[in-house]
């Protein structure tokens, strides 16, 4: 395995990780067109946010969001947290600590702005995720769980950041 580099994505790897978090997603449940269609806006999302892409000998194997100050892709961040939303590792690099990578990336994001805690939000099916999360340190937070619409059940985790 080639070493992976993290770094905010650039404008042409847009469509590219749009179509890998697209495939992503699908891999590990269904997906909506409208969700997929949010899943492809990588360009909207680097608009108020960062968004980060993993790369493998330069082809993109995963990205994240991470959400530093609000904006429209944040969902549950309160005042001293930050928030990743989109984890997304394409199916055949799945498994292969990728997605580790992306999440201890935006640990020392939030660590760096000096915010309180990480938070994100994860779809009650995506148990893999869930299995990171806590290793990872983070604790579920229930109270903090919410349905963006019938049918969805989103859970909360919440990690204090190192200082």
């Amino acid at each position: 395995m080639a070493p992976l580099e993290i770094r905010p994505v650039r404008p042409a790897e847009h469509a590219a990780v749009g179509t890998l978090c697209v495939a992503a997603y699908a891999h590990a449940h269904a997906v909506s067109e409208d969700y997929a269609a949010l899943l492809r806006d990588v360009a909207g999302r680097a608009g108020d946010a960062q968004v980060l892409v993993a790369l493998e000998d330069g082809r993109p194997v995963g990205s994240v969001t991470f959400i530093a100050h609000g904006g429209r892709s944040h969902e549950i961040a309160g005042p001293d947290e930050a928030e990743f939303r989109f984890l997304a590792v394409a199916p055949e690099a799945q498994r292969g600590g990728v997605a580790r990578a992306l999440v201890e990336r935006c640990v020392a994001e939030t660590a760096a702005l000096g915010r309180a805690r990480l938070v994100c939000s994860s779809g009650d099916w995506m148990d893999g995720a869930h299995r990171l999360y806590g290793q990872l340190g983070f604790r579920r937070a229930p109270e903090r769980d919410w349905s963006p619409k019938p049918g969805v059940h989103l859970l909360a985790f919440v990690l204090a950041a190192p200082r």
